[in-house]
């Protein structure tokens, strides 16, 4: 594979350079916005249909664990096996992206995707349709880890903000659409339909990524086995043994398998540490811009969970809502960030995620606690507002803090920084489920209620965080 230096000039021609085909790099000026924005059409399609892929087999656990015959709590291993396979791959596909180049993975991660819900749709045992679930969540992994260095690709940079805006806002579309899919789908057909309908939509997505996605550079770096093995026994150590201990099932193999996923990264950091372009960039997490963006990131989208796994507790058990009144009420959260999403794409470019991210997490906080301090007779309308408000705040804090973490990684290091973007938020969420799970399993009065505060403190604890960044851009050059 023939190495592209990343600096070359865009209107260098892509072929016949020293006798070879070469990658050149996406336009990014506004004379070609058309082959911009024809490109931007099938890469969000594809993150649609990576986020869709994950959630809308929640609604569908129910029916799943009966047709299958296994428990509910069993059943739970249909979302874990995409979510688990999806964080310990991330990393490692975004160093193959720099040898096979970020347009090819997202186009193999779609047949992968599509190859995975084949299988789930056809299986008869539960063993095989966790196995195909793991097959699925590789190939979200694919488009995922490398979605925000495509948006980087083919947006200039005076519209990066524009563009990791509309990425974010088509990640909240695919949450918050997933349950009214799946309803309908399981409505008028089987369970295995809610894998069906990723064909044909995922062939469309195909084709027209095939026929649109530009050239993107591509690196003869090394990838060793090691690093990959060590990073896949981390990431999995840590969210199976997080996962169980947060359960209290098997505290012994709880701590047994998180210690030995910590004990894993200990061994990760060693085996890297003089490594240029490490697996795992610690390189880029210990630059101050990069790293203080990536905590925000974890952070928020941590508080995100404890709202959004306790909420439906709360509604149904404490405001005496049913089921599908909740999943109507809760459609507020995204509709707000959806509302919102236009103003901050603009926005997101011209003001610092000092300024933006850290008034939407202040938003988000002030939400959730006018939600925790909603009276338990409220009308449907007086907590679809405060549901609202803080999805306006999630907005406002998304677009602005990726597109600093975007902005703090050198163009090279762009499928790195694509992946740790995926990898905050996958740690974030899981991280807020498994406090919500602890929070459940030892208070049995007001839990919900506990975990909105707990929501409240993590967003202004991030919110304080962001903040730092400016004192840190208004300090003087040296």
């Amino acid at each position: 594979m023939v190495q592209t230096s990343p600096t070359a000039p865009p209107d260098m021609p892509a072929a016949n350079r020293g006798g070879a085909t070469q990658h050149a790099p996406a336009p990014d000026t506004d004379v070609r916005g058309q082959v911009r924005y024809s490109a931007v059409v099938p890469l969000f399609m594809a993150v649609l249909l990576s986020v869709l892929d994950y959630a809308v087999a929640n609604i569908a656990l129910p029916t799943i664990s009966g047709a299958l015959s296994v428990s509910q709590a069993e059943s739970v291993w249909v979302v874990n096996a995409y979510q688990l396979a999806n964080a310990m791959l991330l990393l490692p596909l975004a160093a193959w992206a720099d040898r096979l180049g970020s347009a090819r993975l997202c186009q193999a991660g779609l047949v992968v995707i599509m190859l995975g819900s084949a299988l789930c749709a056809t299986t008869s045992s539960f063993g095989m349709l966790v196995f195909a679930r793991i097959i699925q969540g590789a190939g979200g992994a694919c488009v995922m880890s490398v979605s925000a260095a495509l948006v980087r690709s083919v947006y200039p940079p005076a519209l990066l903000g524009r563009g990791l805006a509309l990425n974010a806002l088509v990640t909240a579309l695919g949450f918050a659409i997933s349950p009214a899919v799946a309803s309908v789908i399981l409505s008028v057909a089987s369970w295995r339909w809610l894998f069906l309908f990723n064909l044909p939509y995922g062939v469309l997505t195909l084709a027209l990524a095939l026929r649109f996605f530009p050239a993107t550079p591509v690196h003869a770096n090394t990838i060793k086995p090691l690093p990959v093995v060590l990073n896949l026994l981390f990431f999995g150590g840590v969210l199976v043994g997080a996962d169980l201990l947060a359960h209290g099932n098997a505290p012994l193999a709880g701590w047994g398998t998180l210690l030995g996923g910590v004990a894993c990264l200990l061994a990760l950091l060693h085996v890297q540490r003089e490594a240029q372009t490490p697996l795992l960039p610690v390189d880029l997490l210990v630059k101050w811009p990069f790293g203080l963006a990536f905590t925000v990131c974890f952070m928020g989208y941590m508080a995100a969970n404890f709202f959004m796994v306790s909420i439906p507790f709360a509604l149904t058990g404490i405001f005496g809502r049913t089921a599908v009144q909740s999943g109507f009420i809760i459609m507020f959260w995204p509709a707000g960030m959806v509302a919102a999403g236009p103003l901050v794409g603009r926005l997101s470019d011209r003001v610092p995620a000092a300024v933006l991210s850290t008034c939407g997490l202040v938003v988000v906080g002030v939400g959730y606690l006018l939600l925790r301090m909603t009276p338990i007779d409220a009308a449907d309308w007086n907590i679809m507002w405060r549901l609202g408000l803080a999805g306006v705040g999630f907005a406002f804090f998304v677009a602005p803090n990726n597109k600093a973490m975007m902005d703090a990684a050198p163009l090279h290091r762009s499928r790195s920084a694509s992946a740790m973007l995926s990898v905050a938020r996958i740690m974030g969420q899981s991280t807020g489920a498994i406090f919500v799970a602890l929070v459940m399993a030892h208070v049995h009065q007001g839990a919900a209620l506990l975990c909105l505060e707990l929501g409240v403190a993590t967003a202004w604890g991030a919110a304080a965080l962001s903040l730092s960044r400016a004192r840190m851009t208004s300090r003087p050059a040296s």
